[in-house]
């Protein structure tokens, strides 16, 4: 083949494979739509666990070029309000808390028949199955209430009491259930009333007043950790403590030796997972899980790790 030949084929060559590039990624591109996920929870104005959630699924979102729409309310009517308030925008999928799945049921149905895709995360693990969602990321609370109770035992507590912030709230009754499951002593639940510490705090330090055979105490979020420390400490109680969830205070403590554990349900890869479930789904037909919940956790943080553990903490993924 004479050079001008030779170079008349390559250019031929190229123009065909550049065409064909061409008609391969022009279909894709006009195609191509942003989705819109919301992520609906039941999270507690002051709670900073949320924030953790929140970062995991905006990195999820950018990855995936999704718009996210993060709304929540701490009450089961209103949580269950929202839902059907995304339902009116129409958007591409929800990702929610089944925190109330009794009062979230119907407005759950509504979203499936409009044809809304829903996958589950951090509350509902033994419910999201029987209202047919796609999937379901976090920790199996049971089974973590288990392993805190397995390790109270061991630890030598006598008297436990839990110490829970939303009487109601599925998920949380399932964390005092499994240590009742698993711990040999005695354990009593008290219920205060959201987010007003000053009163935590009283009926906490009353509470280790009246028994002082108190001999343990697991929060079952980590902003109530430093509140009970500092109502053991004012009763003059000896009481040990452990808590669900973290937060940079609740290592500080823990690596000082304050607070025993943390259980960490790692809140950022539920954020994370939630959209990316979603997102797998619209663009592959994908689903995660085999049936199963994607579990997120628990990984205890203790005195021996919280210092490798404190790094991602202090840039809010822990």
């Amino acid at each position: 083949m004479t050079p001008m030949k030779t170079v008349t084929a390559l250019a031929l060559t190229g123009s065909a494979i550049a065409c064909s590039a061409a008609l391969f990624a022009g279909p894709a591109n006009a195609e191509e739509k942003q989705l819109t996920i919301a992520m609906i929870t039941h999270a507690q104005p002051g709670d900073t666990f949320w924030d953790i959630i929140r970062k995991g699924a905006n990195a999820a979102a950018k990855k995936d070029n999704v718009k996210l729409i993060y709304l929540a309310d701490p009450t089961a009517d209103k949580e269950a309000q929202l839902i059907n308030n995304v339902v009116q925008q129409h958007v591409d999928g929800i990702a929610l808390t089944l925190a109330f799945p009794d009062a979230e049921a119907p407005a759950v149905k509504a979203a499936q028949a409009a044809g809304i895709p829903i996958v589950g995360f951090n509350a509902g693990v033994d419910q999201w199955k029987g209202q047919n969602l796609l999937g379901y990321a976090g920790q199996d609370e049971t089974v973590a209430g288990r392993a805190v109770g397995e390790r109270l035992t061991n630890e030598g507590a006598k008297n436990v009491v839990c110490l829970d912030q939303q009487q109601g709230a599925v998920q949380l009754e399932a964390r005092c259930n499994g240590i009742k499951d698993t711990f040999k002593g005695k354990m009593e639940v008290l219920y205060v009333t959201g987010y007003d510490m000053p009163t935590v705090k009283a009926r906490m330090q009353a509470k280790l007043q009246q028994d002082p055979s108190v001999d343990f105490v697991v929060t079952l979020g980590a902003p109530f950790a430093p509140v009970v420390l500092d109502a053991v400490k004012a009763a003059g109680s000896k009481a040990k403590i452990g808590t669900f969830d973290m937060s940079p205070v609740a290592i500080d403590l823990i690596a000082k030796g304050e607070i025993q554990f943390a259980v960490d349900q790692q809140p950022y890869v539920e954020g994370y997972e939630a959209v990316d479930m979603l997102w797998l789904y619209h663009t592959n037909g994908d689903t995660v899980g085999g049936g199963q919940p994607v579990l997120t956790g628990p990984f205890f943080v203790t005195k021996d790790n919280a210092e490798a553990v404190a790094k991602f903490a202090k840039v809010g993924t822990r």
